[in-house]
């Protein structure tokens, strides 16, 4: 049990990144990955709608959409909520951390609009559709997971950038050409990391 636990959380940090594998949440990734202190935050914010979200929306669908033959409903009411998590974290943020409020400026109520939020409420019911052993425990890991792979790769891709300033970079590839092409760098590099987790996903089963 605590095995097929620590895979799918290594498995959603590293191998089924959203952003640097399924390529989700791209937007926040390439707008707030400027600077690693605000990307940290957006992460950490992303992280708790994530997981929050999932046990939210995972519930309902269970036990109201699911039951009552609302299914259809699904992306309505997992948008709905999510966007009401947005705004109480918005809410928190605004009051105790204004300075990140601040800094996270229109991207912090974008994360309404943050695919990577809703892929995971989503995924998590389609893959607990398909495996009976994927339940509500294994939805919350798998969302904090999520959640930590996004700032990995927001914290990664910040570091980078701020490193990119002070290079000596060709005037043609200066900006977003330079951005995308030390973005498909990092994503690619996270395909070492397969053999790895097959390996765990393999001892599982």
């Amino acid at each position: 049990m605590i095995q097929s636990l620590v895979a799918i959380f290594l498995a959603s940090i590293l191998t089924e990144n959203y952003v640097l594998s399924k390529f989700l949440g791209v937007c926040p990734f390439l707008g707030v990955s400027k600077n690693v202190n605000t990307a940290t935050g957006m992460s950490v914010a992303v992280t708790f709608v994530m997981v929050l979200a999932t046990a939210v929306t995972w519930s309902i669908h269970m036990y109201i959409l699911e039951p009552n033959g609302f299914a259809y409903l699904q992306t309505i009411v997992f948008i709905l909520i999510i966007a009401a998590l947005v705004q109480l974290v918005e809410i928190v943020l605004k009051k105790y951390i204004p300075s990140l409020y601040s800094s996270l400026g229109i991207y912090l109520p974008l994360i309404t609009t943050n695919c990577a939020v809703l892929g995971v409420t989503m995924l998590v019911i389609e893959r607990g559709a398909a495996d009976a052993s994927f339940g509500y425990l294994q939805s919350l890991v798998n969302a904090f997971g999520s959640g930590v792979g996004f700032l990995v790769a927001m914290v990664l891709f910040a570091g980078i950038r701020e490193k990119m300033e002070h290079s000596d970079i060709p005037e043609t590839m200066k900006g977003l050409p330079i951005t995308l092409v030390a973005a498909a760098i990092v994503a690619v590099s996270f395909l070492g990391f397969q053999g790895i987790v097959d390996g765990m996903l393999g001892g599982v089963k």
